[in-house]
């Protein structure tokens, strides 16, 4: 017996070390398939290929591989690793790259920024795969005659706004606040921030965008059809194709803007006001964006981050007659230009810096509701106790504002949904050091926070279904707990209506449509339909 269990905890090291240099341990046929299509790229590729193709003998294969893994609890020894990274440098490239991927059946995840929320751009969890990282196709081209550019998905949020900072004080793009998220998973999944109330969602304001689909075809808006350009705008770009770049709208700003911060230290003072918030932070007026955040440093406290697109003496007329509550003064604001507000949210003083490649080393869960109704105050005031946890040192709450241009806009128009009626979007995080990976006991306390604030909030939020945004993914709404196709659908159902309420069955007659052997899949990709009795 004890040699036995000698064997199977030798065995069990082998897997784990597999895991970690040779990532999914490749019988025969599938070495044979990897090898093949690596043969099928070389002959294919019509430059370096060192610069193009990288396997785990390459010396660069882990420094490429972890150099965007955006949450580093996805990079630790278990988590499986792909066989290959392939690097395209043009759109030829990615088009050999599903061309020898398809003929030889190999498994690939592509990645632009690495922020996935569950890591499904650089992770598998059945089978081996190779990554297709779009860190190259980072070009772009902006028309400030026209108010529109071209942006390539290996692009980051960061060198967009950089790029039109660079080039017009009063134009803007309305994206997230933090740089190195990715263009690819961004507009794919919607992509918001601090102009959404004013212009809506990223995906809103793309007007083409060039492709290649699961037969390697390369393709524009009026290719691949208005219906595949609706799925892509949304959701989530991954599950049909490769998006190599898209066409947007820039927007007019004014030259002069207002940043301002309130922050609460008191318990009751913070949970008022919180409260408050909920009333009106949809219904004021479009050219104004108020966050409420909970966090801890040293201790527990509110803070109401935003931007007016104005100047300081609008913004506190406005306030004052909106939302006098807050008790903003002069000295909690500051007049800058757009680009500048950018820097000044993500706590950064010089320009360049959004322009600048970096990988977090804090790892996190998170979660995220949409919320219809506000919430009593004795649920705000939970939310506040719950910070006097441990776990929760670096844990942060954040209510992002609806309204405005978001309720104009039909739920069916993209596949993003969550418009009218809704007053905010609550997400639920915790963020601890990448050491304490290590030992997953201690992470497993992180996720247990998160866990237990989403249960409470169960009967304050969205039902029938639950919703939750896409580009924050969960693993824990669901996932695909097999190859079986027969059953896809039934099982992406469970979490695809929260991620996209009524446009989840549009967007598999989509995918069924445009990729009907799921050839771009992940464990929580739209589905194909198997019969017309699915939908």
């Amino acid at each position: 017996m004890k040699f036995l269990r000698f064997l199977l905890s030798f065995f069990i090291k082998f897997l784990l070390l597999n895991h970690s240099l040779s990532h999914f341990p490749l019988i025969s046929g599938q070495r044979t398939n990897h090898e093949d299509f690596l043969r099928c790229l070389t002959h294919r590729i019509n430059d370096d290929e060192s610069r193009i193709i990288h396997t785990s003998k390459d010396p660069s294969f882990f420094s490429i591989l972890n150099s965007s893994i955006q949450n580093p609890r996805f990079s630790v020894l278990e988590t499986p690793k792909p066989v290959s990274i392939i690097t395209p440098v043009q759109a030829t490239d990615v088009q050999s790259t599903i061309r020898c991927a398809r003929l030889h059946g190999i498994h690939i995840r592509t990645r632009s920024g690495g922020h996935d929320y569950e890591g499904f751009s650089y992770m598998a969890k059945s089978r081996p795969f190779v990554v297709l990282d779009l860190r190259n196709l980072r070009s772009i081209t902006l028309d400030v005659d026209n108010r529109t550019g071209w942006v390539q998905s290996g692009a980051t949020i960061g060198e967009l706004y950089y790029k039109i900072g660079k080039l017009n004080k009063s134009l803007a793009f309305p994206a997230g606040l933090y740089p190195t998220v990715g263009i690819g998973g961004q507009f794919g999944g919607g992509g918001y921030g601090t102009l959404m109330r004013k212009y809506g969602l990223s995906a809103d304001n793309v007007i083409d965008a060039h492709i290649v689909d699961a037969n390697g075809s390369f393709l524009d808006r009026q290719g691949m059809g208005e219906d595949f350009f609706w799925a892509i705008r949304g959701g989530g770009g991954s599950s049909f194709c490769v998006v190599l770049s898209w066409k947007i709208r820039l927007l007019d700003v004014p030259s002069v803007v207002t940043v301002f911060n309130v922050v609460k230290t008191s318990e009751k003072d913070a949970v008022s006001i919180i409260n408050k918030w909920q009333y009106i932070a949809d219904k004021v007026p479009n050219d104004l964006f108020i966050r409420a955040m909970l966090q801890k440093e040293t201790e527990v406290y509110a803070s109401f981050p935003g931007l007016y697109l104005g100047p300081v003496s609008d913004l506190l007329a406005l306030m004052k007659e909106k939302f006098p509550e807050l008790g903003l003064e002069i000295r909690d604001c500051r007049e800058m230009s757009w680009i500048d507000s950018v820097l000044w949210f993500v706590k950064e003083e010089s320009m360049e810096t959004l322009a600048k490649r970096k990988r977090t080393s804090r790892s996190f869960k998170g979660k995220d509701d949409f919320v219809e109704e506000p919430i009593p105050k004795p649920a705000i005031r939970y939310l506040w106790k719950r910070f006097e946890a441990p776990e929760a040192r670096l844990a942060k709450i954040i209510l992002t504002p609806f309204g405005g241009k978001m309720n104009e806009i039909a739920e069916y128009e993209t596949p993003f949904p969550h418009r009218e009626g809704n007053l905010y979007e609550i997400q639920y995080l915790a963020y601890w050091s990448e050491e304490e990976d290590k030992n997953k006991t201690n992470t497993e306390k992180y996720l247990r926070w998160v866990e237990s604030v989403y249960e409470f909030m169960t009967p304050y939020v969205s039902k029938s279904p639950r919703r939750a945004y896409v580009n924050f993914r969960d693993i824990d709404l669901g996932m695909y707990l097999g190859m079986n196709m027969k059953t896809k659908y039934e099982e992406a159902k469970i979490w695809g209506v929260k991620y996209f309420k009524n446009n989840f069955d549009r967007l598999v007659r989509v995918k069924t449509n445009v990729d009907p052997m799921d050839f771009f899949c992940d464990e929580q990709s739209i589905p194909i339909m198997n019969s017309v009795n699915d939908i």
